[in-house]
């Protein structure tokens, strides 16, 4: 054929101006077609436009290991809500769970422990005993946060853990006298927020490990904290309990206000989550049942966008695709929601408990598998292949 005869680049530039329909047929072409409608080349374009495939917005492949075709296949059923269900664990008593997933392997706090367990080849089912267990908090674990080294974990004993990941070594650091209700941690520092209306400002380097560097008044209870992927600055989200905004962003260095989000939020409206996609944008959720994106470089009082929950319920998490995809997990029956950002109503909705109310506490996700964590079990959706008949 004398399409052969151009130059290969030339002829990945052509497949890639292809959609999805025409490259499927296309590979049955031929070999040579086959071979060349498979490499990552030709299906970036449509990959950046899907959901979840794993291609940010800044064009960052997050999973470059995983061939771009498949990540494409396993997004229509994300768009589609074509999941299976399953329950990974189930505890006795009701719990507050926080997750965070490191590649194939799942943290998982129950009660006072965070327990590390290896997800099985696909990132499918749990072993269901633990690689590792990390202790130390007399009272539950309210959140924890992962680096590249340590463990940090927030207690309701007002106490925050850090474990190194791999010597086993942990150090205690107090200075909240209420309970740490949320931590983040980049770049060597600590940031946490506490019930005692304040944030603090943690080092987290080997010569100065365990000193607290600044102490902020936020006058609030303190429900969320994150840090800015520049390390310059973090963001606070707190309860909206008085005449102040619930969210207001820190100088991380000299810990002064640099300004504060929103101006039109109700008394109540507390920020539950808070998730930074660029050192710019960032994404938050509350009590208040809104989404909100936020574009600094645009405005800080108003947000760009904001997705309303249908059914009135509180937001407790979301996490982002950092592309096109947001997930949230609402206070009633365990709902979870897919939004699509360039939509304005929610794209899937699953139904997770039905017998019992439990807010979803906490949810993660891959490219073909949705983590959530209830009162008393953790969910996994697969969306790796079709459901079965009648769980669609």
């Amino acid at each position: 054929m004398l399409l052969f005869q151009l130059p290969e680049d030339m002829l990945y530039l052509i497949l890639s101006y292809l959609d999805r329909t025409s490259l499927c047929r296309l590979s049955q072409v031929c070999k040579k077609f086959y071979h060349f409608t498979n490499r990552d080349t030709v299906w970036r374009r449509i990959a950046s436009e899907c959901i979840n495939t794993g291609m940010t917005r800044q064009g960052t492949d997050m999973y470059p290991q995983i061939p771009l075709k498949e990540r494409v296949k396993v997004s229509q059923n994300w768009s589609r809500g074509h999941c299976r269900r399953e329950i990974m664990l189930k505890w006795k008593t009701n719990l507050l769970p926080w997750m965070q997933l490191d590649g194939d392997v799942l943290y998982l706090s129950q009660a006072a422990d965070i327990g590390a367990y290896h997800l099985q080849a696909g990132g499918g089912r749990l072993q269901h005993k633990p690689l590792a267990l990390h202790s130390g908090h007399r009272e539950d674990v309210c959140r924890f946060v992962l680096t590249d080294t340590h463990l940090i974990s927030a207690g309701g004993d007002g106490k925050i853990i850090v474990h190194h990941r791999r010597s086993g070594f942990c150090m205690e650091y107090s200075g909240h006298n209420q309970e740490v209700n949320c931590i983040d941690s980049k770049g060597g520092v600590i940031v946490s927020g506490s019930r005692d209306r304040t944030a603090r400002v943690w080092a987290l380097s080997s010569s100065r490990l365990g000193e607290c560097l600044h102490t902020i008044p936020t006058l609030d209870r303190v429900w969320s904290v994150a840090i800015s992927p520049s390390q310059s600055s973090f963001v606070t989200g707190t309860a909206c309990c008085d005449n102040f905004s619930p969210l207001r962003i820190w100088d991380i260095e000299r810990c002064q206000l640099v300004s504060c989000l929103g101006t039109q939020f109700r008394r109540g409206a507390g920020v539950l989550d808070i998730v930074f996609e660029t050192p710019f944008q960032l994404l938050t959720c509350g009590y208040d049942t809104y989404i909100r994106y936020w574009d600094l470089r645009v405005s800080s009082r108003k947000c760009v966008m904001e997705w309303e929950e249908p059914h009135d319920s509180a937001l407790y998490c979301i996490q982002s695709d950092e592309n096109h995809m947001i997930a949230s997990g609402s206070s009633y029956y365990g709902v979870v929601r897919l939004w699509d950002k360039r939509q304005t109503h929610c794209l899937q909705t699953f139904h997770l408990s039905s017998a019992t109310s439990s807010p979803v506490y906490c949810l993660r996700f891959n490219t073909s598998h949705l983590y959530t964590a209830l009162a008393t079990a953790l969910y996994a959706l697969d969306f790796k292949g079709p459901a079965p008949r009648g769980r669609r």
